[in-house]
């Protein structure tokens, strides 16, 4: 098996809750050496948060496989002097304080690159580093609110929370493993870091990048359930089957919305997919969609290049066949939890490579091999184990 894309990259991974931790996951499965860098007195806030799985938080085993822990307080002087030394052979920081923070300890991206200058810095927050906004408290549902992609989603009368952290995921993780790698690939060639500077709320905002083409381009507002991709197109929308669940069509090329109207029977609505204002033969096709059970729907699927799919809910998308060919769900074995904990695979998959299954590390678990690889002799360790700055 050939050796992961990321090996020899180190990376020191100072965020906690989602966005940071989710983005060092990607990397560390890719075969990047991540070290978690947590407070003593209680780390990655992840690690208390019910559910919990044991000793630790269900949540916070879904984002840390694969990672060591290095315990350091960073508001003593001591543990930030020992962080600067070891940013000098690492070659990525991620952070997700609120701007100016990291500054205001004197380990900002100035004094970081001073010690590397190759230094990649990625700093992840709601608003970015400058702005009006900037200093302003937040989580993923602000996030997406002034972004006006909370505002597009739920039916005509009232937005609705979407059922995942958009700005976290799609609007701040893979924006900074976008940024990393892209900095990691212009330090090749220029021998000079960078600050990556993510800001969710843009994260979340570049997500409307179809939709509001398609608005500016009729010089109107977006509209909540009455885009063609938020529920405002018979040919893309969920419906009900007969046995109360649900199937999702989304047949938007006329191709398909035509291939499925002859595969029900109703070759005629084909040519009415976009009457009505775009809106399209609806009802119809919600009655359509009534005379069979969600099952029904799901074998009519497999028989059909239709672009329908059953709606899966709770635990069905782990037993789901394609998933399951796939290895899309995972299980880590976790001795100091007493049993593997499941969780999800990353999604960047390059064929010939696996990507490993470590568990996630207790707090300071790996704190003297950490400092020991940075050079650290054990009388250096011991002394900042002795004023508190390590844990």
């Amino acid at each position: 098996m050939s050796a992961l894309p990321l090996q020899g990259i180190r990376v020191l991974d100072l965020s906690r809750l989602l966005p940071g931790p989710y983005a060092t996951l990607v990397l560390a499965d890719l075969g990047a050496e991540v070290v978690k860098v947590e407070d003593p007195t209680g780390g990655d806030y992840l690690r208390w948060m019910p559910p919990m799985a044991g000793e630790q938080s269900g949540w916070f085993h879904a984002l840390n496989r694969n990672k060591r822990s290095l315990s350091l307080d960073l508001r003593r002087p001591e543990a930030r002097g020992a962080l600067l030394r070891l940013v000098r052979r690492f070659d990525v920081l991620v952070e997700s304080f609120r701007p100016g923070v990291l500054s205001r300890l004197g380990i900002g991206y100035p004094e970081l690159s001073r010690e590397n200058p190759g230094i990649v810095l990625c700093s992840i927050s709601g608003y970015g580093q400058d702005g009006p906004y900037r200093d302003r408290a937040g989580h993923d549902i602000d996030y997406v609110a002034v972004a006006g992609v909370l505002g597009v989603n739920g039916p005509p009368d009232r937005p609705v929370p979407l059922g995942v952290q958009v700005a976290d995921v799609a609007g701040g993780s893979w924006p900074a493993v976008t940024g990393i790698l892209a900095a990691l690939l212009g330090r090749a060639s220029t021998g000079k870091g960078a600050w990556v500077d993510v800001a969710m709320a843009e994260g979340a905002l570049a997500m409307l990048a179809l939709q509001q083409g398609a608005a500016d381009a009729e010089r109107r507002a977006l509209r909540r359930g009455g885009e063609q991709l938020n529920g405002g197109s018979a040919c893309y929308a969920v419906y009900r089957a007969r046995d109360g669940g649900f199937v999702a069509l989304g047949a938007l090329e006329p191709k398909f919305f035509r291939a499925f109207c002859e595969a029900v029977g109703r070759p005629e609505l084909g040519d009415l997919q976009f009457d009505r204002d775009g809106a399209g033969p609806g009802e119809e096709v919600a009655a359509i969609f009534a005379t069979r059970t969600r099952e029904e729907w799901g074998a009519f699927a497999a028989l059909h290049d239709v672009c329908v799919m059953p709606v899966l809910e709770g635990d069905e998308p782990r037993r789901d066949p394609q998933f399951v060919h796939r290895g899309s769900f995972v299980e880590v074995p976790t001795p100091w939890e007493g049993r593997a904990m499941p969780g999800i695979a990353s999604p960047v998959r390059i064929r010939g490579m696996e990507a490993p299954l470590q568990p996630a590390p207790r707090l300071g678990a790996d704190s003297d091999a950490v400092l020991a690889e940075a050079g650290f002799d054990p009388g250096e360790v011991a002394a900042l184990r002795s004023r508190g700055a390590l844990g």
